[in-house]
């Protein structure tokens, strides 16, 4: 979804829609669209949403079949990775103890299970230190770091995080501990003091792999590590490591830190749902067990079914759960984790709620300033839940969201943005003006901290900063991929359209628009969902669901059941419930359909 609108026709005629939207149709080539059909022996649906993805006629092959063979850059290519790459060696061959000091969140969870598992597996002792969010705070803090080596680590390894954590890493230079930044925030112009900086968003990189996921960059450093200890002969009477069998958890960190899923990230995630689907990873098959998780696995699954479980131990239970579960081979100790987690994630989901009730009365009744912000605030808010709450404020008001929460005097926010805002940019921006203590992050999302007595401060600076980035006005658009009748949404179509996937941030699931549509039955399920049955205007009939809709106008619309045919886009997915295999539509808009079939 753009966060602006362009000139040409609304598309069915809906200019605003029941969330405010002015539907477009994604514009595609029909000659390209034809021909990679033709080509490539696919159905025309598919040529044209190729083609409306910019997906050339040589390009769709590789793209319908990624694999790291092609895609997998030389690690080499990153500044610092050699110097990395050979410390690291040096350490395995001396019998020395490497840290690693991870992040809280699924990348940085990922990030350090995969290194673990690498590092292990040559044979080499490894400690690995999550912060916790409450006590610690985001990214490495010289007491962790100087503890760790106290412990008898002579290497560290930050990941997902320690770009922007110069005092601490001075802390630990000077104390004589190399540090290896592995990251893929945003850098400022001065590098931290490390032994080596590995970040595809260095200002001196070239950004072709900005893209990247810590997890990704990770795996690229154990790929590095093990050039050079092949080069040096290693493993000439050792086993070799296989490095493929990680990655599903390479794929889940890469989905669930909504990275582009282009490139390398499109092969990562691919090749990685293969390796989850034989649940090799004890922990993994034990989560996906617990939420009932019996298809074969893709995207959607990773972003929406596992993610939020393993989140849920560094957002309000224990930190260091989801390495745990990532890195135990005993089900029975997997099996245990996982249900610590699914715990901490109903917690999760209740706090989520209460907090965000009160983030959006605070939006709503502040007045429009025009700026491209949505800002929210608030005493004894649950640090944890922050991010998820600016990743709801931002699909309500389709724009870059911040929520901060605040404990006394100080306050700890998230930000997610929406494409065509940098807030990971904005936030460094505030910091170098003396507005936060801390902050850092990426294009889509950010983290930091302030006092309370510059809260207002921030505000004013970050919407004026945002304001700056508008390429015109800000008029939400639902770009949607062509329209269908309810009987034309079948199973054999959702099939032929998986080909597509692994779907996510840059490479959008398809959306379309089911035309005409009467809402025959519908209830609120669950926490707020709203639950549908449709029928078609040629008879079709389809299964539908809006999630966390039933207090807004899209979904009252959905519970009114007027029989007045109606529009409803979305996305389109195969259910399985109780032995049935059917389609269902997530809708995500709606409609009224207007009397000249508009």
């Amino acid at each position: 979804m753009s966060p602006t609108a362009t000139a040409g026709e609304a598309f069915l005629g809906v200019d605003r829609s029941l969330t405010g939207r002015r539907w477009q149709e994604i514009a595609a080539d029909p000659r390209l669209a034809l021909s990679i059909s033709q080509r490539h022996a696919l159905p025309e649906m598919v040529g044209r949403v190729l083609a409306a993805r910019r997906i050339g006629l040589d390009e769709a092959l590789v793209f319908l079949n990624p694999t790291l063979r092609e895609q997998l850059p030389d690690p080499l290519g990153l500044k610092d990775m050699e110097k990395a790459a050979a410390r690291l060696a040096d350490a395995v061959e001396g019998g020395q103890t490497i840290g690693v000091f991870g992040d809280y969140d699924v990348d940085g969870a990922t990030s350090s299970a995969l290194l673990l598992r690498y590092f292990s597996a040559l044979g080499a002792e490894v400690a690995v230190h999550i912060p916790d969010r409450m006590t610690e705070g985001y990214g490495p803090n010289a007491p962790a770091l100087l503890r760790m080596q106290d412990a008898g680590a002579k290497v560290v390894v930050t990941v997902d995080c320690g770009i922007a954590a110069f005092e601490a890493l001075a802390a630990a230079a000077e104390a004589g501990l190399d540090v290896i930044v592995v990251d893929h925030h945003e850098a400022e112009a001065g590098l931290p003091r490390a032994y080596a900086v590995v970040n595809p968003n260095r200002l001196d990189e070239s950004r072709e792999h900005g893209h990247l996921a810590a997890v990704g960059v990770a795996f690229l450093l154990a790929v590095a590590v093990q050039g050079a200890l092949r080069t040096r002969g290693w493993f000439d009477r050792r086993p070799k490591p296989d490095l493929l069998q990680w990655l599903d958890i390479v794929a889940l960190g890469t989905v669930c830190d909504v990275v582009p899923l282009i490139g390398v990230n499109r092969a990562l995630v691919t090749q990685g749902l293969k390796v989850m689907a034989k649940r090799g990873n004890a922990g993994i098959a034990a989560l996906a067990d617990l939420a009932g998780l019996r298809e074969r696995p893709d995207a959607y699954h990773l972003g929406y079914v596992l993610g939020p479980r393993v989140n849920a131990g560094g957002r309000v239970g224990q930190a260091d759960l989801g390495v745990r579960l990532l890195t135990t081979d005993d089900p029975v100790e997997a099996a245990s984790l996982a249900q610590v987690l699914e715990g901490h994630n109903r917690v999760r989901q209740d706090l989520e709620a209460a907090v965000l009730l009160q983030a959006i009365e605070q939006v709503e009744s502040r007045p429009d300033d025009g700026l491209p912000l949505a800002l929210a605030a608030g005493q004894g808010w649950h640090p944890g839940v922050i991010g998820i709450i600016a990743g709801r404020l931002k699909e309500r008001y389709n724009r870059p969201a911040v929520v901060i929460a605040l404990d006394g005097a100080e306050g700890k926010g998230s930000g997610r943005s929406v494409p065509g805002f940098d807030l990971g940019s904005a936030i460094i921006a505030a910091r170098q003006e003396g507005l936060l203590l801390k902050g850092g992050g990426h294009a889509m999302a950010a983290g930091f901290s302030l006092t309370a007595d510059r809260l207002d401060d921030f505000r004013a600076f970050l919407g004026q900063r945002l304001a700056e980035q508008m390429a015109g006005p800000l008029r939400p658009v639902l770009e949607l991929d062509g329209a269908l009748d309810a009987g034309g949404a079948t199973i054999e179509l959702v099939e032929t359209l998986r080909c597509l996937g692994p779907f996510g941030s840059g490479n959008g699931e398809p959306r379309f628009a089911i035309t005409g549509a009467r809402v025959m039955q519908s209830k609120v399920v669950g926490a707020g969902h709203v639950s549908c049955a449709l029928a078609g205007r040629a008879g079709g009939r389809l299964k539908a669901i809006a999630f966390r809709a039933a207090d807004s106008e899209l979904g009252r619309a959905l519970l009114a059941r007027d029989g007045l045919p109606m529009h409803l886009a979305g996305t389109l997915r195969i259910d399985n419930w109780q032995g049935k295999t059917s389609v269902q539509l997530f809708i995500e808009d709606g409609a009224p359909m207007r009397p000249d079939g508009g």
